[in-house]
């Protein structure tokens, strides 16, 4: 029997939003597994430290600091390291925000920011990197980072759930188009997963309140989505196309 084969060495990954959160281990775990891992974030500072932890693990990070909303740096970014660092073989689109508020609350400018990022950037990213990818011939790799809400309603997260909804739609019509291009595209639906930026509330005790109403009673670690990514990242998923994968733990069984 043929052992799965995750190893990356020689290919190259784009995260993108890669200064924190799961964007940050994500970079970690694709150069761990051997891939040259492009870091992308507005943070310079943030993209510098996460560029020393990869190269003190042994890994190689070539970071690239704009902003995902900025259609020209895009551009510019994704030529750039196809003419200066190599070919793109897998696109990680990690970037995402969102803002609590209830329906009748949402303003203009909140809907417009939430799906300029959430849909809009990673549609712009998917287009230049697969441009590419045509191009070659050699196929590739995109991942799209969805959400539990897209098929689940959250309260007070109305514009980010429509928006994750989108992406998920997306990531299948762009699996159906370029499959003949040997491109597969792919989008994890991750749950509620501990980060730097929620790891406060959920010390609080409406945080673990709400922690305790899962099934598992638990919430995921940032390295959590590890195993999913190296299967989408890697030739092991070559016969997933479209796939909507659900990593939430059962979490929305006790929502």
């Amino acid at each position: 029997m043929t052992k799965p084969n995750f190893d990356l060495t020689g290919r190259l990954c784009l995260v993108t939003g890669a200064t924190s959160g799961l964007g940050r281990q994500f970079a970690l775990c694709l150069a761990e597994a051997g891939a040259e891992v492009v870091i992308t974030g507005r943070r310079e500072q943030r993209l510098a430290e996460v560029t020393a932890e990869i190269e003190a693990a042994g890994g190689v990070a070539h970071p690239q600091c704009f902003d995902v909303n900025d259609r020209d740096a895009v551009t510019a970014c994704i030529d750039h390291v196809e003419a200066e660092i190599g070919p793109i073989w897998c696109l990680v689109n990690n970037s995402g925000l969102s803002i609590l508020s209830r329906p009748e609350d949402t303003t203009e400018e909140d809907y417009d920011t939430i799906f300029n990022t959430n849909v809009k950037a990673p549609f712009h990213l998917s287009q230049e990197v697969g441009r590419y990818m045509i191009k070659r011939g050699q196929g590739g790799r995109i991942i799209n980072i969805s959400s539990v809400g897209a098929t689940t309603v959250l309260k007070g997260t109305i514009t980010y759930s429509m928006s994750k909804a989108a992406l998920s739609s997306m990531t299948q019509c762009l699996a159906l188009e370029w499959a003949r291009y040997g491109i597969r595209v792919n989008a994890m639906c991750p749950g509620y997963i501990r980060t730097e930026m929620n790891t406060e509330y959920y010390d609080t005790e409406p945080g673990q309140a709400q922690i305790n109403r899962w099934p598992a009673r638990r919430i995921g670690d940032d390295d959590t989505l590890n195993g999913l990514l190296l299967l989408l990242a890697s030739e092991e998923s070559d016969f997933m196309n479209g796939s909507l994968i659900a990593a939430d733990d059962g979490q929305p069984l006790g929502m």
